[in-house]
């Protein structure tokens, strides 16, 4: 099957310059093709899962990707979504979460060898002069073109307004597929539908400066059924790194997802044949917990590996009833014997285990009927945990009926 239309089936595509032309390519040529990833924090979230899954499944057709990590473009912030000017961070800052991502995109993408590049924008951007710069590439610019751009447009429409160095974001950018041009052949740019305006500003440099066609590709912008951002939470953000978000939480926000969810994500977050997601879409009612508990798997088996995606597993079937009453994979939390000796206040639990972030949040979840300890809701906040709650030295900790945690007595 084309490549292209392994991504259009899977729901990667959104919108896409000279579909026609690029299809023969994919057919007739090996694809040179790049994403971009900000260097503004040191883990990967969901969000980013998506063009990281696109990106595989071309490599898999026998593309090759290029990922890269805006060492450069970092230091002046995309405006693109933005309510107001992104916090400036430290070069070696930026350089270390570079790092970090790297090792992540290796978990998903062969990079070397010349299956795949792994570039920072640091490199050619950095030493730019300005004045050879705004000759070179601003010329081909103009502003009322860019104010256009629905990014820009938002922010000069706010109070905070656009500064001048995030104005600059979009030549930049441009210039980067220009250079990925000239070095390496790349010949697509794909990124989230909020940077259609910026790729398309890169396809027009290339076109202008070196006469040659390049192309766009944008995918969609993820919501849930519910219509939330795809991968937020009550707790934050769903990130890649397991010191962040363990393999069994990453795994319960894919059993957790809405049921009207689980056939659209299992084609984009899995390398599932679409034959063998298509019987699993027959499934209705409570027989979509299948298809989800397949999610929950395949997701964390590709970001965390088989082995963490296996007691993620068990710990969530030992949670929820099933089989095993292994809950070592759980999120815990030590408590020492002394400690508890003389008893402790369940809101001083709670905050404690990270449950709730203050006693206030802790008093509120009581209230609302959202905490439990072994399966038995806690209704008083008074209540008082002591040596005897712990069955074999481990005590459950639910919050609501699908988050729970292990307290264990050392």
């Amino acid at each position: 099957m084309n490549a292209l239309d392994i991504l259009k089936e899977r729901g990667f595509v959104k919108q896409c310059s000279n579909e026609t032309v690029l299809k023969k390519l994919f057919d007739s040529s090996k694809m040179v093709f790049y994403v971009g990833f900000d260097a503004t924090a040191d883990s990967l979230h969901i969000g980013n899962l998506f063009p990281i899954m696109a990106m595989a499944h071309l490599q898999k057709a026998g593309h090759t990707p290029i990922a890269l990590i805006g060492g450069g473009t970092t230091f002046v912030g995309d405006p693109s979504g933005k309510d107001e000017m992104r916090k400036i961070i430290a070069p070696a800052e930026i350089k270390a979460n570079g790092q970090k991502i790297l090792a992540q995109l290796k978990r998903y993408l062969e990079i070397g060898k010349s299956k795949g590049m792994f570039l920072d924008n640091s490199d050619w951007l950095l030493p730019l002069k300005y004045i050879d710069f705004l000759r070179e590439i601003g010329t081909h610019f103009r502003v009322n073109e860019m104010v256009k751009n629905e990014g820009y447009r938002r922010r000069l429409e706010r109070k905070e307004g656009l500064s001048f160095i995030e104005f600059n974001y979009q030549l930049l950018q441009a210039f980067d597929f220009l250079t990925l041009f000239e070095k390496h052949a790349c010949r697509l740019q794909m990124g989230g539908d909020d940077q259609w305006g910026n790729i398309l500003a890169g396809v027009e440099l290339v076109r202008k400066m070196r006469g040659k066609e390049v192309f766009a590709l944008t995918f969609p912008l993820i919501e849930t059924a519910g219509g939330h951002k795809m991968g937020k939470t009550e707790a934050g953000a769903v990130w890649l790194d397991a010191d962040k978000v363990s393999p069994y939480e990453f795994y319960q926000y894919w059993i957790n997802i809405d049921d009207r969810d689980a056939i659209r994500f299992l084609k984009i977050y899995t390398f599932l044949a679409l034959e063998e997601i298509n019987k699993l879409a027959k499934l209705k009612g409570k027989d979509l917990r299948e298809a989800k508990e397949i999610l929950a798997f395949e997701a964390t088996k590709i970001t965390h590996g088989e082995k963490e995606a296996q007691k993620a597993k068990i710990a969530s079937e030992a949670v929820f009833g099933k089989k095993s009453k292994d809950f070592s994979d759980l999120p815990t939390v030590f408590i020492s014997r002394p400690e508890i000796t003389t008893g402790i206040l369940i809101l001083d639990l709670l905050v404690k285990a990270k449950v709730a972030s203050s006693k206030s949040e802790a008093f509120r979840l009581i209230n609302q009927g959202g905490i439990y300890i072994d399966k038995r809701r806690i209704s008083d906040q008074n209540t008082v945990i002591r040596t005897d709650s712990f069955r074999e030295g481990i005590l459950l900790l639910g919050k609501g009926k699908k988050q729970y945690y292990r307290v264990v007595l050392k």
